[in-house]
């Protein structure tokens, strides 16, 4: 054997180690970048209003007061024009009627139009106009004539989907927690 054929037989085996090395750390640092990289989303994200659209009706996002958003149990987010568009919608999802809740479920403080609040923990003042024409604006504390998100949504479905929605032919299903 010449030394030229050494020389390629030891390139091809050093190619051939550092092959598997490279294959060797990419195999073992893939869960570790995974978990680096992939760090688990929380809170609400902002709305583009006047742009984005509601999830369910397909209308423009445009009163910042009654938005709403899901955070489904894989993490996505789902925006909405009122409270009660975002309960129809979470109500039809396979994963509510698995009995599954959403990661997240936000509102928009109605009196503010700019600070988020934990739908489930918001309460609710009827007799408002919104969007959808469900009428509960969330409030961060109990007012007057406030009901707790249960009570809401409660109301929500047995008023059933709004006129207004693009799709108001789907039937509704039983209500179950959230």
């Amino acid at each position: 054997m010449c030394g030229h054929e050494r020389h390629r037989q030891g390139q091809h085996r050093a190619l051939t180690r550092r092959a598997v090395g490279l294959r060797l750390l990419a195999v073992a640092g893939l869960p570790a970048l995974a978990l680096v990289g992939c760090k688990e989303r929380s809170g609400p994200e902002p709305i583009h209003f006047d742009r984005e659209t509601c999830e369910i009706c397909n209308m423009i996002i445009s009163d910042p007061r009654f938005a709403a958003e899901i955070r489904d149990p894989k993490g996505r987010v789902h925006k909405f024009d009122d409270i009660g568009d975002a309960i129809h919608w979470m109500i039809r999802q396979d994963w509510f009627k698995a009995g599954k809740k959403p990661k997240e479920f936000w509102v928009m403080n109605m009196k503010d139009g700019k600070t988020w609040l934990d739908a489930r923990k918001a309460f609710y003042l009827p007799g408002q106009v919104t969007p959808m024409d469900y009428g509960f604006g969330a409030v961060p504390e109990k007012e007057p004539g406030a009901v707790t998100f249960e009570e809401m949504k409660k109301r929500v479905i047995a008023r059933g989907l709004s006129s207004r929605c693009s799709n108001p032919g789907a039937a509704t299903p039983p209500a179950q927690g959230g």
